[in-house]
């Protein structure tokens, strides 16, 4: 227990969420709890994470998540560890809520230098509706930038999806690859802005220069490819090559790493399936689902296409690495109970806005 790497979570406590301070302090190793000197409160020291106040082992949660992650049905869950449905549904939501935090904290901090950015759009069946999840990835590195969930596919899924982008990258100056949606063309340009003042007056909203945007058309006849059309929207052909040649990731406008990603999506996620009898009932379980598949496939999955030569010291070939990895927002491979164990700070707390006071008309006196 090493009360360096641990924070206060009292909401009224002067030093809430601050780390390494000197006032966090071990309480008891049995019931392995730390105290607070600021505040003089104690907590768990599996506060803040999807183990707190669970009455099973934390071996049994973190197998039950992780084979969720890898698309084993709920039912075969509970037939095999005599669990109740909703009991695992609840693990499901906590993990869910603690790798979106997770995703927020590391991952939509501005660092990824992503270079080359590949967006789409999924078609999500479930009991009684029909939702749209759209999702980014930057190609260098694989990186899962995150996925939006929409009861439609409109203009405001595709902005939401454009500022989740923004939020992840460092440099807006980058090569993007589309389908033929309309809609994602005027939200990258939308979205990719700058706040430039003048002299008077308010600041100018102008759109990165080096913003290249691709676009990959495909003509069917039935269920029948018969055409790929292949457009540059903005910029030149020369740029999206050169882009396209330093990164490695192809030869020609292409939608082709999104679509994988796709797949993989759909195959580790039982309620993406196209046709299956395990579809899931509420949209929470599914953003919750997706949340902790994504975090799990940027910091705890190894790709092949990401490893490396290892050094002659070593004693091994190859150096695998996760795509967090190869963005560098961490240096080891992670694991799923490790994930789950991280202590997460609290969101800031902000102020509620104030609401105006009607004005009453005053009456006339007669």
């Amino acid at each position: 227990m090493d009360p360096t790497t641990q924070f206060c979570p009292n909401f009224y406590c002067l030093k809430r969420g601050l780390v390494n301070q000197g006032h966090i302090k071990v309480h008891s190793h049995k019931e392995r709890r730390f105290r607070c000197t600021c505040c003089g409160k104690t907590f768990a020291a599996s506060r803040n994470t999807p183990f707190f106040r669970l009455h099973k082992s934390l071996d049994l949660v973190t197998v039950v998540l992780t084979l969720l992650t890898h698309g084993c049905p709920l039912q075969a869950i509970v037939a095999a560890y005599d669990l109740d449905e909703r009991t695992v549904a609840d693990w499901q939501q906590r993990a869910g809520a603690h790798a979106l935090r997770f995703h927020q904290l590391h991952v939509q901090q501005g660092q990824v230098d992503a270079q080359h950015v590949q967006a789409d759009e999924l078609y999500v069946k479930m009991v009684g509706r029909k939702l749209w999840l759209a999702m980014a990835l930057a190609v260098p590195s694989r990186l899962w930038l995150g996925g939006i969930l929409s009861p439609r596919r409109d203009q405001t899924l595709i902005d939401t999806l454009v500022g989740m982008v923004r939020s992840c990258v460092k440099s807006l100056a980058i090569l993007v690859c589309v389908d033929g949606l309309a809609s994602y063309v005027g939200a990258f340009v939308r979205g990719f802005r700058h706040k430039i003042q003048g002299p008077t007056g308010r600041p100018r909203l102008v759109t990165e220069a080096g913003l290249l945007i691709g676009q990959v058309l495909k003509r069917y006849s039935g269920k029948r490819l018969v055409e790929t059309v292949r457009r540059v929207v903005r910029g030149c052909a020369e740029a999206i090559q050169a882009v396209l040649r330093r990164t490695q990731t192809g030869h020609q406008i292409n939608t082709s790493y999104i679509e994988r990603l796709n797949a993989t999506f759909r195959a580790n996620l039982q309620g993406l399936v196209r046709r299956g009898r395990a579809l899931l009932h509420e949209p929470g379980r599914m953003q919750a689902g997706i949340s902790l598949l994504g975090c799990v496939y940027n910091f705890c999955w190894a790709h092949d296409s990401l490893r490396e030569r290892a050094p002659l010291a070593c004693g091994k070939k190859w150096v695998s690495r996760t795509p967090a990895q190869a963005a560098g927002l961490t240096d080891r491979h992670w694991s799923v109970r490790q994930l789950l164990e991280k202590r997460l700070p609290p969101a800031t707390w902000k102020a509620p806005r104030k609401k105006c006071r009607s004005r009453r008309a005053k009456p006339v006196a007669a």
